[in-house]
């Protein structure tokens, strides 16, 4: 009998757990470790923050339908993962010992990294529901007493198609106030171009999104490292290409969201072999730990060497059709050390991102992720909003259901042209 453990219950670690249980015979053990009992989906979260969700829209209780599948839930939380021991240890004191780790926590938030950053400080998050919910109320106050905003990420953030995206939500929904005139916003990221993505631009993200933040009248500031937010105050520093100072900009404002830098989450961080100096999983083109090699790593968790030298540190995103390539490959490579087999299988890590602007959006598309590439790609349209929705509606009810097929997000890379989403490289021996 197997017991494999699965660190995390977010996009990449409820369909790890879905995926792994269909390879697992009748008496291995499956046991999934979240904080807490639910799962929300994160990617709706702009959404939420403007009111065009409801954070029970977007939430699905775990409970039942883990219990369905024959898997079992610890919500009690990692305290600390001893991969030497082959245990994790609970945040209420229990350990559970396990056969394979697969390591799939998402990122811890680095707000603390800059003063006054975030839910605690002064600015608002898009990156849990509960941070949606709390940005909703600042959106409304900004409604009654319209004034500046700031929007963007500060520098080591990984993610930035949702920055953007929020960007142009919350101008969607200021015009639909009918207030978007008293509201001047300012776009601030680290980013040394704006487009660049963390991904060095992938086909014209650059031009698409100049043109669209200049049509929205929101001013942009990159090479941008924010040092500090104080009441109404965001002040940033613009370096130039070599990383001198450029100029400080003190930006008032009346509402800001700023997605912070990532790191890994304590349970893992300074664990030697196990993580990098941020505390990411390290990983090999398997997803499993040379250092450990009962332990794998999929989605945002993971450790990926930076898209060439930027001025200030711009992380690599991990899309979610990105996330579900490496939870194809990690339960193939299980499965076949199961077996007694060695791990063959290999991630496309292609990145897909639909950045949604409520009334259209921008779609693209790097395969591979990492230049030169295969495809690169972008393109704009309404459509993109219509996708986004659908995915939203397809994955929720993948999670509800139990499943990890991934019929609708196929669907929409064939009709993009590109290879099928969990598409994952067998290598050949001898």
């Amino acid at each position: 009998m197997t017991h494999i453990v699965v660190l995390g219950a977010g996009l990449g670690g409820i369909i790890m757990a879905y995926e792994m249980k269909r390879k697992l015979q009748r008496d291995d053990r499956l046991t999934v470790v979240n904080l807490g009992s639910s799962y929300s989906f994160v990617p709706s979260n702009p959404w939420v923050a403007v009111g065009w969700r409801q954070p029970e829209d977007i939430t699905v209780d775990l409970v039942p339908i883990l219990r369905q599948h024959g898997i079992a839930l610890r919500p009690e939380g990692a305290r600390r993962v001893h991969p030497g021991e082959n245990r994790v240890e609970l945040n209420d004191g229990s350990t559970l010992d396990y056969d394979y780790l697969i390591i799939a926590t998402g990122p811890d938030l680095a707000f603390d990294e800059v003063p006054g950053l975030g839910p605690d400080g002064h600015t608002q998050s898009i990156c849990h529901v509960d941070h949606a919910v709390r940005a909703k109320a600042a959106f409304d106050a900004l409604v009654k007493a319209p004034g500046p905003v700031v929007v963007g990420a500060v520098q080591g953030a990984s993610c930035y198609g949702p920055a953007y995206e929020f960007a142009f939500i919350l101008d969607t929904a200021l015009r639909n106030a009918r207030i978007r005139d008293r509201v001047p916003m300012t776009f601030v990221t680290p980013e040394p171009y704006i487009g660049h993505l963390g991904l060095d631009g992938v086909g014209d993200t650059k031009g698409l999104l100049e043109s669209a933040l200049r049509e929205r009248h929101i001013k942009w500031i990159t090479n941008a490292r924010t040092t500090k937010v104080e009441a109404g105050t965001l002040t940033a520093e613009e370096v130039d290409d070599a990383g001198a100072l450029k100029a400080t900009h003190e930006l008032p404002f009346s509402f800001s969201m700023m997605l912070p830098a990532f790191r890994g989450v304590p349970a893992v961080a300074g664990i030697e072999g196990l993580a990098n100096p941020r505390g990411f999983i390290v990983i090999d083109r398997h997803q499993r730990n040379p250092a450990f090699p009962n332990v794998f790593g999929v989605g945002v968790g993971v450790a990926i060497a930076p898209v060439g030298k930027t001025p200030l540190a711009v992380g690599v995103p991990k899309t979610g059709f990105m996330i579900e390539s490496m939870v194809t490959a990690t339960a193939e490579n299980i499965a076949a050390l199961l077996k007694g087999e060695e791990p063959r299988a290999v991630a496309s890590w292609n990145a897909v991102c639909l950045a949604d602007f409520g009334d259209g959006g921008i779609a693209f598309v790097a395969q591979p992720q990492i230049p030169p590439r295969n495809v690169n790609w972008s393109a704009q349209g309404k459509w993109v909003h219509a996708a986004k929705v659908g995915f939203e509606k397809y994955f929720l009810r993948k999670v509800r259901q139990g499943k990890a097929e991934t019929f609708y997000e196929n669907l929409v890379l064939d009709m993009l042209g590109i290879r099928k989403l969990k598409d994952i490289h067998i290598e050949t021996t001898g």
